[in-house]
This record gives C-alpha cells, sequence and structure tokens, in this order.
C-alpha cells in the first residue's frame, strides 16, 4: 500500500468520525487564541481552559494584558506548567503587538514567528484558526500517528509537516489537523495502544 493510497484511507475514517471538528481551545478572538495556543505547548488543552477564563477576565486584549505585572499572569497560568517562561512571554507579545502591529494579531506566519514565545506551531495554529489561512500544524500526537500509520519517517515535527502537506489536499490541511489531534487522544494513544481496536492502526496492517 502507497503512503498515497494510506493518506485515503485515514481521510475517509476521519472524516466519518469527526466531520467539523470544533478547536479545542475556548477563546474569544485572535487575541485570546494566541494566547490560548501559547498556553497550550506542553500542557493539555483542558488545563488551559481551566485556567483561561480568569486570566481574559482580567485581560483579554494587549492594553489590559500589559496592565497586569508578570508575576500576576505567572499566578493565574501556574497550573498549566512552564508559567515563569510563558508569564513573560505573554506580558512581552502583549507590548510588541502595542509597539509595532497597532495591537492587532498579524495575520502573516512570518510575523507571528517573530512575537515572544510564538514558535512556528504556535504560528500555524493562529494562521489556519484565526485567519483561514492553510497550514498543518504538527504537535506530538499528528507527529507520533503519521509515524505509526506510515505516512512520515520524519525525525521531528518540521519533517513531518513537509511530508503531511505532500500527501494530503491543501484544502484539508486545517481540518486535518484537528481531525487527526482528537482521533490520537482517543483511539491511537502513545501509551497502551490497542492496534486491533483502533479504526485506522486495524486497516493499515
Amino acid at each position: 500500500m502507497t503512503r498515497k493510497e494510506r493518506a485515503e484511507i485515514i481521510s475517509t475514517v476521519l472524516n466519518q468520525l469527526y466531520p467539523n471538528p470544533k478547536i479545542p481551545l475556548e477563546h474569544q478572538d485572535t487575541y485570546t487564541l494566541l494566547i490560548a495556543v501559547l498556553l497550550s505547548a506542553q500542557a493539555t488543552d483542558a488545563s488551559v481552559n481551566k485556567v483561561t477564563p480568569a486570566l481574559f477576565k482580567k485581560a483579554n486584549t494587549p492594553e489590559k494584558m500589559i496592565k497586569l505585572t508578570i508575576q500576576e499572569i505567572e499566578n493565574i497560568i501556574r497550573p498549566v506548567g512552564l508559567a515563569p517562561t510563558k508569564s513573560k512571554a505573554i506580558y512581552n507579545l502583549s507590548h510588541k503587538l502595542l509597539a509595532e502591529y497597532e495591537g492587532k494579531v498579524p495575520d502573516e506566519i512570518h510575523e507571528l514567528e517573530k512575537l515572544p514565545g510564538v514558535g512556528h506551531k504556535t504560528a500555524s495554529v493562529v494562521m489556519c484558526q484565526a485567519f483561514n489561512e492553510p497550514a498543518f500544524p504538527v504537535d506530538t500526537h499528528i507527529h507520533r500517528c503519521a509515524k505509526r500509520w506510515n505516512l512520515s519517517n520524519g525525525k521531528n515535527v518540521k519533517e513531518t509537516e513537509k511530508d503531511l502537506k505532500r500527501l494530503f489536499a491543501k484544502k484539508a490541511w486545517i481540518k486535518l489537523h484537528l481531525q487527526i489531534i482528537y482521533f490520537a487522544r482517543e483511539h491511537c494513544p502513545a501509551r497502551g495502544h490497542d492496534a486491533h481496536a483502533c479504526p485506522i492502526c486495524s486497516i493499515l496492517k
């Protein structure tokens, strides 16, 4: 079975299971989405969704965020982990948005990647979810599944992203990114995975 054939089977299963996947991070607009995605690095979406209501109640715009101290931000977001680093990034990127982008989140990936604490994956998520621009953010879930499904031999997420972009139609990237994340969590976990019960692994053998 070629990788292209595998990709077609996977797309069919994912479209049946998750026809309209929604981004699991709660947010109000582009700015709060950016902050939520930044917080989700090395953290679960559930843990992020527990702290963002309190954070956004105090500050849901860059103007309000810079009125908080870094310590105040850190105290609110501590449960998600890496709070000292993330609180500085949130504070500093809010300053940068006001100083260089009139308080608006830029809609170009290279500009997003210039913001403190915003890497390629975070920028890609914002591009596709906020601006509906085709992107294929690859996290550890997608990286794992791509290797398990023999879609990529990528040693890192960047290599995996390139492989997946070649295999799947550009118009499907945004939806697929979310579909694979949901599938990985529910059916194809890193530990305790049962290939015989997995709706995809069981048919790709």
